[in-house]
């Protein structure tokens, strides 16, 4: 009896802005969007505008999307595998940069490594791993922390945190803020942390208007830059 042959997931990387998405991503993703109608999506229109840009021949409505987001049963995760069971291969898109980091999908990769389904990373833009390429931060030794805490006394003490663990350990510490926010953030990281400290400020990654500056946070204190609403990754080191 021969064992079955299943599709694979495939988690496809997506622009990190709106720019020309074959500027940044290799022709192997358009290659896979060409030839696949299973994707599972954190958000349909999001989605959809991404294929189409793609690959514009493509049928819209023969796409079949199914949703990847926080209202997600887990019950209904199971059944998006299907189409790999019977054969046919699936992508994950997320709404920016790379599913499963700092985005959905670490759900799927894990329920098909339970299924004993291929799991394929597709090549594009990380802005954590971008940002850390540009800070001239540590490359070795490195943690992403996501979101720090809204609340001022628990932020203030989770920076501090940050800053004694890369002190410590040599350790460049990576994290990030609602791109709302992100000019109360860098306030708050020039009040909290050393003036020795480094901090890169890494905005508008990969798109027209790239900011990506490393400075101490005296240097900073000295410094005008506009963040509001613009997507922006945080690395500090202290030594």
């Amino acid at each position: 009896m021969s064992t079955p042959t299943f599709g694979k997931l495939h988690l496809i990387p997506t622009t990190l802005g709106d720019n020309d998405p074959m500027q940044v991503l290799p022709i192997s993703v358009k290659h896979f969007i060409d030839s696949t109608d299973y994707f599972i999506v954190e958000n349909e229109k999001t989605a959809r505008k991404f294929i189409k840009r793609i690959s514009p021949e493509k049928s819209q409505q023969e796409l079949k999307l199914v949703p990847l987001n926080k209202h997600t049963s887990t019950e209904a995760l199971s059944g998006y595998l299907q189409p790999c069971v019977d054969g046919f291969d699936v992508g994950v898109i997320s709404e920016a940069g790379c599913p499963g980091v700092a985005d959905p999908g670490a759900e799927m990769a894990a329920l098909a490594h339970q299924k004993g389904i291929q799991v394929v990373p597709m090549v594009g833009p990380s802005s954590i791993l971008l940002a850390l390429m540009a800070s001239g931060m540590n490359g070795q030794s490195f943690a992403f922390n996501g979101y720090l805490p809204i609340d001022k006394a628990e932020k203030k003490k989770a920076l501090k945190q940050l800053e004694k663990r890369s002190l410590d350990l040599g350790q460049s510490q990576i994290f990030m803020e609602t791109p709302y926010r992100n000019d109360k953030l860098l306030k708050d990281l020039l009040s909290y942390l050393q003036p020795h400290t480094r901090l890169t400020v890494a905005a508008d990654i990969t798109l027209a208007q790239e900011f990506i500056k490393t400075k101490t946070v005296q240097q900073w204190k000295s410094t005008s830059v506009d963040l509001h609403k613009r997507p922006t990754i945080f690395v500090l080191h202290s030594s």
